[in-house]
C-alpha cells in the first residue's frame, strides 16, 4: 500500500478517489477549478469543465499517489497501464476499470474510441451482471455508479497490495 512514511496510514487509490466524492461539473458558463486542474494534468487544454473528464480523474487520482497512469484524457488509453486481471480477480485498492460506450462499441484492441474509466468498486454477487464503479464524469459528478459487465473491455491492476 501507498504510505508517505515508515508508520503512515497507509491509503489505496480506491481510498484517494472516495474523498473526491460529490466534486462536479459547473453547469453553464462557470467552471470548477478542480476539474480544470485534473483535466490540464498532461496539457493545456481543455478550457472548460463539460468535457468527458473520467481519464483526468483517474489520472490525477494516480499522479497525487504516484501511481502509474496514462497521461492521456482517453478511458481506453488506461488498456496499456498496469497488469491486465480478470474481472472477477478485481478488488477495491488498485484496479481500475475500462468500459466500451455507444453502441457498436470495438472491442480493447482500439484505443481510440469512446470509453469510460473508474476505480473498480464492486462486482454484483449475482451472475457478476453488474460491475460498480468509483470515478469521475458519473453524471457529471465523481461517485459510484453502476454498469453492465458485458461492456467491461478490461480491468488493470495499477499496483499489488503489500499483505501485513
Amino acid at each position: 500500500m501507498v504510505s508517505a512514511h515508515r508508520g503512515a496510514i497507509p491509503i489505496t487509490a480506491y481510498d484517494l478517489a472516495e474523498r473526491f466524492v460529490g466534486v462536479s461539473e459547473i453547469p453553464g458558463s462557470q467552471d470548477n477549478p478542480q476539474l480544470l486542474a485534473m483535466l490540464r494534468l498532461d496539457g493545456s487544454w481543455p478550457e472548460h469543465d463539460e468535457v468527458p473528464w473520467c481519464s483526468a480523474f483517474t489520472n490525477y487520482v494516480c499522479w497525487l499517489l504516484r501511481l502509474p497512469r496514462s497521461k492521456s484524457l482517453r478511458a481506453r488509453s488506461w488498456l496499456t497501464v498496469g497488469r491486465p486481471i480478470e474481472l472477477c480477480h478485481a478488488r477495491p485498492g488498485f484496479d481500475v476499470v475500462v468500459l466500451s460506450r455507444g453502441s457498436n462499441a470495438p472491442g480493447p484492441e482500439v484505443l481510440d474510441a469512446p470509453g469510460h474509466v473508474g476505480f473498480f468498486a464492486r462486482l454484483d454477487s449475482v451472475r457478476a451482471q453488474h460491475v460498480e464503479l468509483l470515478g469521475g464524469n458519473q453524471s457529471d459528478s465523481v461517485r459510484v455508479s453502476r454498469y453492465p459487465a458485458k461492456r467491461v473491455l478490461g480491468v488493470r491492476r495499477l499496483r499489488e497490495e503489500e499483505v501485513a
